[in-house]
Protein backbone atom coordinates (compact mmCIF):
# COMPACT_ATOMS: atom_id res chain seq x y z
CA UNK A 1 0.00 0.00 0.00
CA UNK A 2 1.10 3.13 -0.51
CA UNK A 3 0.15 5.24 2.01
CA UNK A 4 0.98 8.71 0.50
CA UNK A 5 -2.07 7.70 -2.90
CA UNK A 6 -4.66 6.41 -0.49
CA UNK A 7 -4.70 9.44 1.97
CA UNK A 8 -6.38 11.83 -0.12
CA UNK A 9 -9.28 9.54 -1.95
CA UNK A 10 -9.98 8.08 1.23
CA UNK A 11 -10.54 11.00 3.13
CA UNK A 12 -12.37 11.78 0.14
CA UNK A 13 -14.68 8.62 0.21
CA UNK A 14 -15.38 9.10 4.02
CA UNK A 15 -16.22 12.77 3.78
CA UNK A 16 -13.40 14.03 5.63
CA UNK A 17 -11.96 17.28 4.72
CA UNK A 18 -7.58 16.92 5.28
CA UNK A 19 -6.29 20.60 6.10
CA UNK A 20 -2.61 20.46 3.90
CA UNK A 21 -1.15 20.93 7.02
CA UNK A 22 -2.56 17.35 8.76
CA UNK A 23 -1.87 15.89 5.50
CA UNK A 24 2.10 14.62 6.26
CA UNK A 25 1.12 13.23 9.98
CA UNK A 26 -1.81 11.47 8.42
CA UNK A 27 0.44 10.00 5.74
CA UNK A 28 3.29 8.64 8.28
CA UNK A 29 0.26 7.16 10.88
CA UNK A 30 -1.15 5.77 7.98
CA UNK A 31 1.63 3.96 7.10
CA UNK A 32 2.23 2.94 10.93
CA UNK A 33 -1.29 1.61 10.47
CA UNK A 34 -0.59 -0.38 7.83
CA UNK A 35 3.19 -2.22 9.38
CA UNK A 36 1.03 -2.70 12.32
CA UNK A 37 -2.07 -4.55 10.01
CA UNK A 38 0.74 -6.50 8.19
CA UNK A 39 2.06 -8.07 11.15
CA UNK A 40 -1.18 -8.74 12.60
CA UNK A 41 -2.17 -10.37 9.47
CA UNK A 42 0.84 -12.34 9.05
CA UNK A 43 0.56 -14.29 12.61
CA UNK A 44 -0.37 -18.21 11.61
CA UNK A 45 -3.65 -19.16 12.42
CA UNK A 46 -5.26 -22.72 12.85
CA UNK A 47 -8.43 -24.19 12.07
CA UNK A 48 -8.88 -24.44 15.71
CA UNK A 49 -8.57 -20.54 16.34
CA UNK A 50 -11.48 -18.53 16.95
CA UNK A 51 -12.28 -14.63 17.28
CA UNK A 52 -13.25 -13.34 20.42
CA UNK A 53 -17.54 -13.50 20.74
CA UNK A 54 -17.09 -10.53 23.00
CA UNK A 55 -15.52 -7.67 23.89
CA UNK A 56 -15.28 -6.92 27.52
CA UNK A 57 -12.60 -4.25 29.13
CA UNK A 58 -11.60 -4.84 32.19
CA UNK A 59 -11.26 -1.88 34.77
CA UNK A 60 -7.48 -1.56 35.03
CA UNK A 61 -7.73 -2.01 39.28
CA UNK A 62 -9.62 -5.39 38.42
CA UNK A 63 -6.29 -6.14 36.52
CA UNK A 64 -3.74 -5.52 38.99
CA UNK A 65 -5.88 -7.12 41.67
CA UNK A 66 -6.02 -10.39 39.66
CA UNK A 67 -2.65 -9.92 38.45
CA UNK A 68 -1.24 -9.26 41.93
Amino acid sequence: MDPEAYVDPAAQAVGLTLHPDHRPGVVTYLALAATMAERVMSFPLGTEDEGANTFRPVPPSATEERDA
